[in-house]
């Protein structure tokens, strides 16, 4: 009664949002949404229901649902608003900004039927602007929105150690972390809401120019005679380490379980690495800031397309 008066009558914290907050923290293992199938969002659903909470998935592409059904998810042919109808809790991992518009907004989008007090996560890697305009449209109806993507890669999602940098009310982030932890090995507090992708497109952003720098590097190295693999060791013991060398190695038969070794099938495809840098270069523009490698990067786009 004490902390009931607290919360009223000092303004501490409104009471109606105390009590939605601990509410969600009482649904535990009730149902779960998941919007989108992929190669990410596939293993992230599986952890989910590893750790025992009943799975609400749906996907575009039906096949794509057949693994998570086969494991006991309950399946909904292409329908994000029937998810918001069926649970209150819902997670969207999708490729793209427009993606995650229609998924949210669109004719048969979540936000035609969620409920109020929901708690919407997207975990895909978008334009910061589309999760605040998200956010500002799940509020109008009473909804709670935070953006997560995620660092990774396949592997990461599959081991449930991903990385997850999340923006939001932080009075949600209790709520959201405890789905989270069940898919990933780190879950961070980044701020407001679209901070979560600006955290993701710094990293991406650093991931890329070490990844070109390490390729460069690498083929320079076996122009000049050097064997892949002796070059690779030194780098690694050397200044020039880094997670694209050491980690990641980009250049075939240098190491085992990554894309290079396996014709490079899987992965974080070029098609991505376009996107992220398109929006590292409207972040720049957009914080009025100035970047050589960012505009660098965003030259390079046109290759990778």
């Amino acid at each position: 009664l004490l902390i009931t008066w607290d919360f009223v009558h000092l303004n501490i914290y409104p009471f109606h949002n105390f009590v939605t907050v601990f509410t969600r923290s009482m649904a535990s293992k009730t149902h779960v949404g998941f919007v989108g199938l992929g190669n990410m969002g596939n293993p992230m659903a599986k952890n989910l229901l590893k750790h025992g909470y009943p799975i609400i998935a749906t996907d575009v592409f039906p096949e794509s649902c057949k693994e998570v059904q086969e494991l006991g998810a309950q399946v909904i042919v292409d329908s994000p608003a029937e998810v918001a109808e069926k649970a209150d809790r819902i997670i969207t991992m999708l490729p793209s900004s427009p993606n995650v518009i229609d998924v949210y907004t669109g004719p048969n989008g979540i936000l035609k039927k969620v409920k109020k007090g929901s708690l919407l996560i997207d975990s895909s890697t978008i334009d910061p602007s589309v999760s605040k305009e998200m956010a500002a449209a799940a509020e109008k109806l009473g909804a709670v929105f935070m953006d997560a993507p995620v660092s990774g890669g396949v592997g990461a999602a599959s081991s449930g150690k991903l990385t997850f940098m999340v923006g939001g009310a932080e009075e949600e982030f209790t709520a959201a972390k405890e789905l989270l932890s069940c898919m990933g090995a780190n879950v961070v507090y980044c701020g407001q809401v679209g901070t979560g992708q600006a955290a993701k497109i710094c990293n991406n952003m650093l991931l890329a120019i070490g990844m070109i720098g390490t390729s460069e590097t690498m083929n320079l190295g076996i122009r000049l005679g050097l064997d892949p693999k002796l070059l690779a060791k030194i780098l690694n013991m050397s200044s020039g380490r880094c997670w694209s060398s050491d980690t990641y190695n980009p250049v075939p038969g240098v190491m085992e379980g990554v894309p290079s070794g396996n014709n490079y099938q899987g992965g974080f495809g070029t098609q991505l690495m376009a996107k992220v840098s398109l929006f590292t270069t409207h972040s720049q523009i957009g914080g009025g800031g100035g970047c050589f490698y960012a505009f660098s990067l965003s030259e390079k786009r046109a290759v990778l397309q």
